[in-house]
């Protein structure tokens, strides 16, 4: 084997150790961010008095209009969220000739029922969260 090949492979051999302990960063992607929270649900909408155009100016357009069995308007708002962390450990490369992958992931799902009598202001509303 020549000199020039026997440098390029233990060049490729500590540029290969050197990959196999670093420890790399975290990636994250987060939700996109929303007005539709709790809190903002319970701060501005008001039974009786809060109109469909004042709920499009807060939420935009929802997901899903329907009647109900009285005829009452009713808009459903879902908003789905999901979050996923991973990593590596580089200290596991060394000596287990491999990444061991190190990763979460959750799942959140937010809905927001409102139902509008016949004057176009909100009759009653609901939410329902869940994260798993």
């Amino acid at each position: 084997m020549g000199n020039k090949l026997k440098v390029i492979l233990i060049l490729l051999f500590v540029a290969n150790l050197f990959a196999a302990c670093a420890t790399f960063p975290k990636s994250e992607v987060t939700p996109q961010q929303s007005n539709l929270t709790v809190g903002m649900i319970k701060t501005k909408i008001i039974k009786g008095q809060t109109t469909q155009e004042e709920i499009l100016k807060l939420f935009g357009a929802p997901n899903i209009i329907t009647k109900n069995k009285n005829d009452d308007e009713v808009w459903n708002y879902n908003r789905m969220s999901f979050k996923y962390v991973s990593g590596s450990d580089g200290f596991t490369a060394i000596f287990a000739d491999g990444n061991r992958a190190m990763s979460t992931a959750t799942t959140e799902s937010f809905d927001l029922i409102i139902t509008f009598d016949k004057d176009g202001k909100v009759k009653d509303y609901s939410v329902i969260s869940a994260k798993f």
